[in-house]
């Protein structure tokens, strides 16, 4: 005589309930991923508009009638007669007429409606989720959280605009430039991270993965801090100066890296510490990478944490190639536009292996009694 589990009560409505509940995790997941690569097209959007120097060319923040692109003359004479007023055109761009503002134009308009369309694909499935029942309770405030996360980048990116509308500036200011960078790859990390939670509830088993998950907990901050590092380097041009490799003029530490004062300042603002402290960063990382990929390899992982290695090992050594390229070739708009879109790639990459050596909720009950 056979025993089939279908023949208990119930067995099957709770059968049907978990292939219910798998589903819609799947697709909660799917959601959250989509929306993250979305932030992912925005942060290279952002680098391109930044690079092609369009990101000041809409002199206002107009949140819904600005969803529009202007329909008539008049109106494009109307926002080319406020882009006259800023600095950037007189320094930079003066007499280039109205075709060679529309082209400045469309491309940060295009960079401001990816913003909104990113804000409904959010919206829109997580009421339809939460109004289905599809959304756990204890999700929900945290998908909200997420959601207003979304809206203050937003803000910040404002913010940064009208810095670069005060007298003498042809730019952003960098600071603004950087926290509005990190709050970008903040809002795509915790994305990516809820969405592989959903996916995985519940932590694998991993034996001896202490000193791997150490690793791997240092190269995804020094992965951070050198993405933080680079926004400082776009935000002051800096990209532009000392294109030689692995050399700086000659130098290994350039001329000139502590000239302001007080000392702080050089780490922000002076062109020749902003570079080699990136150049410091990304070296100390990829060496940290490096070594993380090899303990990796060299002990027993499930499928999923050993492809979470090997992404992490390709993504840190095609992303130092393209930085030293990006440099050799003087920062050309498409180089570091890969370079960016790559920088979050690794921060993907060191997540997914975060992710999946998260200790078990046993192995951290049994870290807390000790």
């Amino acid at each position: 005589m056979s025993f089939d589990i279908r023949d208990v009560p119930g067995a099957g409505a709770v059968s049907k309930d978990r292939a219910a509940s798998h589903r819609n995790r799947r697709l909660v997941a799917l959601w959250l991923f989509g929306v993250a690569g979305m932030v992912l097209v925005m942060i290279v959007l952002g680098g391109v508009t930044r690079l092609s120097g369009s990101g000041l060319s809409i002199m206002e923040w107009a949140p819904f009638r600005g969803t529009l692109p202007p329909t008539s003359d008049a109106e494009w004479q109307r926002l080319f007669h406020l882009y006259q007023q800023i600095p950037q055109y007189a320094l930079v761009n003066e007499g280039f007429g109205i075709a060679g503002f529309k082209q400045i134009f469309w491309l940060e308009w295009i960079h401001r409606l990816w913003g909104r369309l990113i804000g409904l694909v959010f919206l829109g499935p997580l009421i339809w989720f939460w109004a289905t029942g599809r959304i756990e309770g204890r999700m929900r405030s945290w998908l909200v959280l997420l959601f207003l996360l979304g809206a203050l980048q937003g803000l910040v990116g404002w913010i940064m605009v009208a810095s670069g509308f005060v007298p003498d500036s042809t730019a952003v200011s960098p600071y603004r430039l950087v926290i509005h960078l990190v709050l970008a790859l903040v809002l795509y990390a915790a994305l990516v991270w809820t969405g592989m939670t959903v996916l995985q509830q519940t932590p694998a088993r991993i034996t001896d993965a202490g000193r791997l998950r150490a690793l791997a907990m240092t190269c995804a901050a020094m992965v951070a801090l050198t993405i933080a590092t680079g926004g400082l380097v776009a935000g002051t041009h800096a990209g532009l100066d000392y294109n030689s490799f692995p050399l700086m003029d000659g130098r290994l530490v350039p001329e000139g890296y502590a000239r302001l004062q007080p000392l702080l300042r050089n780490l922000t603002e002076n062109v020749a510490a902003v570079q080699f402290d990136h150049r410091l960063l990304a070296t100390l990382t990829a060496t940290t990478a490096a070594a993380t990929v090899a303990v990796g390899l060299a002990v027993p992982l499930p499928r999923a944490a050993r492809l979470a290695v090997l992404a992490l090992g390709i993504t840190i050594a095609l992303q130092y190639l393209l930085g030293v390229a990006t440099l050799l070739l003087v920062v050309p708009v498409w180089l570091a536009s890969a370079h960016q879109a790559n920088a979050a790639l690794v921060l993907t990459a060191s997540l997914a292996l975060l992710h999946v050596l998260r200790p078990t909720p046993a192995a951290r009950s049994g870290l807390s009694a000790a």
